[in-house]
């Protein structure tokens, strides 16, 4: 369904959306760059990309649906995977005997398609919408899952009652067979289907006195899902450990498990963690979407000069780069998006994790066994006689695994690795710690990066400006006149700014889409590059804070800085920032 450029050009003039200036001088750069010319008036903000496609409609003769307010059957459509809705734009919106009408932003995407007329059977006629339609039922899907996780659980868990166990005198036997019984699978299977959809990190199920309470962790906090009687606890424990091959009847030592599931092609991983409490069994299960794996530095929150020093860290042939922050702050997915980058033809790449979090093409990959005596550092010494050019280490927990790791980057590899500290800049006495020499760490540590997850700000975000009390209480945590210059710098604010209560910060705002303002997440960062001074100070000895004040003096922007960064550009907010900060 190809438009011609005069075609659109006539359209578009027509319509008095742009000016002939603006389209004249659009269609010069679209001539230099060899792209559509509608792609650079969206880019330019000459139009919107939902103008651009009712246009598109009108030459094409495809019909233009709104879908903001109506109010689709869920038979209708649920026809299409939520997934697959999501990831392609496709919604089902009207059927008839014979045929399928289904919104979409670009009708040109012919495997969504027919992907849809394999599944239903049926004709599709595809029609034109814009995002706002989509996003709108988009968001029908969740309000209909919901309503159908509650039925469920509540039907379900009736069913359950009537099995009238006690889960302290079921042999494993009886608990396989509770494990596989319908009610019990139903329940299971929703639980991690919504968790999936709500685009939750972790599920806790926990044990109480009386009830059993489900959690979902969504952008970094915790939010309560469902209470079920405490009746379906030993049942939902059962079926997890009988998906991740775990014991059934071993109630009194932790347990830990995997297992996979590809809910409509969407593949995703399941670490399991089952630890005894005083009520019962506790399990958490880590999700691990596959797809999630790759992102760009970018899109991770990566910029500026911080940005340039883990390139030049990527173009070393040997030493040790290392991404350091608490549990949950996004060092793997750090590390795995430098892999991606690296991963090329002419190069060998081994990992050592504990787990190993997505499967990545052309990369080998082993899993840590502490039971068995295979751990990292063992993992370590062989990976080493596998001729590899660059190494992951999953984390550097002791003092071998670093005399190891430092070694390998001494002798001709780039080491990747993670490290638990609060800073960039503590990275370094917790190597000294763990008995590294200062010597062999100023031979082999080329960039350390910490960092944090902060909660992203929707579209629909408030402006606000700090009040008096506000930008005192920043001032105790950062350097405001440094902060200021680094705006300046990066030409975020005006060179003329001195004033803070005249710069535009945002708050959340509650909707539809973001029931807390808040969807998604991105990573502050401090990039401390190894430079010759940094080394000078780790030979004589020098604090955490001394070898951060000279950092900062080379350039680096600390994790509070970028923080503020990122709030000054709308992307989070300065509440969000200082909660993970403090944390």
């Amino acid at each position: 369904m190809h438009i011609g450029e005069k075609q659109l050009k006539e359209f578009i003039l027509d319509s008095g959306l742009v000016t002939t200036v603006d389209f004249e001088t659009a269609e010069e750069e679209a001539k230099k760059k060899k792209i559509k010319v509608g792609d650079i008036l969206v880019s330019r903000g000459k139009l919107s990309e939902d103008d651009l496609r009712r246009l598109q409609a009108n030459i094409l003769g495809i019909p233009f649906v709104d879908l903001r307010k109506a109010k689709i059957e869920f038979e209708v459509l649920s026809l299409i995977p939520e997934p697959i809705a999501r990831n392609h734009n496709i919604v089902a919106f009207k059927k008839s005997d014979d045929s399928l009408e289904v919104a979409m932003l670009d009708v040109d995407d012919l495997r969504a398609i027919d992907f849809v007329k394999k599944k239903v059977g049926l004709k599709i006629l595809p029609r034109l919408t814009d995002t706002k339609s989509i996003k709108s039922a988009l968001l029908q899907y969740q309000k209909s899952l919901k309503a159908e996780f509650g039925d469920i659980i509540q039907k379900e868990t009736a069913s359950i009652k009537k099995i009238e166990v006690d889960a302290k005198d079921v042999k494993g036997e009886d608990l396989k067979k509770i494990a596989e019984d319908l009610p019990v699978v139903r329940i299971v299977d929703t639980l991690l289907k919504h968790a999936i959809l709500q685009n939750a990190s972790d599920i806790h199920i926990e044990p109480m006195e009386r009830d059993l309470l489900i959690r979902y962790r969504i952008d970094g906090i915790l939010h309560d899902a469902m209470v079920l009687p405490k009746d379906a606890a030993s049942g939902i424990t059962a079926r997890i450990k009988v998906l991740s091959s775990l014991k059934l009847d071993e109630k009194r030592l932790p347990q830990d498990g995997r297992f996979k599931v590809d809910p409509d092609g969407q593949k995703v991983s399941f670490r399991v963690s089952i630890l005894p409490t005083y009520f019962g069994e506790k399990t958490v299960l880590r999700l691990l979407k596959e797809s999630s794996a790759k992102f760009t530095l970018e899109e991770l929150g990566f910029h500026g000069e911080g940005l340039e020093s883990i390139h030049y860290a990527n173009r070393q042939k040997t030493g040790m780069v290392l991404a350091s922050g608490p549990t949950g702050s996004g060092k793997t997915t750090t590390l795995y998006s430098l892999l991606d980058i690296l991963n090329t033809a002419d190069v060998n790449i081994s990992t050592i994790e504990d787990p190993i979090e997505y499967q990545v093409p052309r990369i080998n990959q082993t899993q840590v066994k502490p039971d068995i005596g295979f751990d990292f550092s063992n993992g370590l010494r062989t990976l080493v006689r596998q001729d590899p050019d660059i190494i992951m280490v999953g984390e550097i927990r002791d003092n071998e695994t670093a005399g190891l790791a430092i070694n390998a980057a001494l002798t001709g590899h780039l080491v990747l690795s993670t490290l638990h500290t609060n800073s960039a800049a503590g990275a370094i006495p917790r190597l000294l710690d763990m008995e590294a020499e200062p010597f062999l760490l100023v031979s082999t540590l080329r960039v350390i990066i910490g960092q944090r997850l902060v909660r992203r700000l929707c579209p629909n975000r408030e402006e606000k400006f700090l009040t008096k009390s506000e930008i005192s209480q920043l001032e105790e945590v950062v350097d405001l006149e440094r902060m200021m210059e680094l705006l300046k710098k990066e030409k975020i604010i005006s060179s003329k700014t001195t004033d803070w209560s005249k710069i535009p910060f945002f708050k959340a705002k509650e909707s539809k889409e973001c029931s807390d303002g808040y969807k998604g997440r991105l990573g502050i960062h401090e990039v401390l590059r190894v430079t010759d001074t940094i080394k000078e100070l780790i030979i004589r000895g020098a604090t955490t804070e001394e070898i951060e004040e000279q950092a900062k003096k080379e350039g680096m922007t600390t994790m509070i800085e970028d923080g503020i960064f990122k709030s000054v550009q709308g992307i989070t907010t300065i509440e969000e920032v200082l909660r993970v900060i403090s944390e």
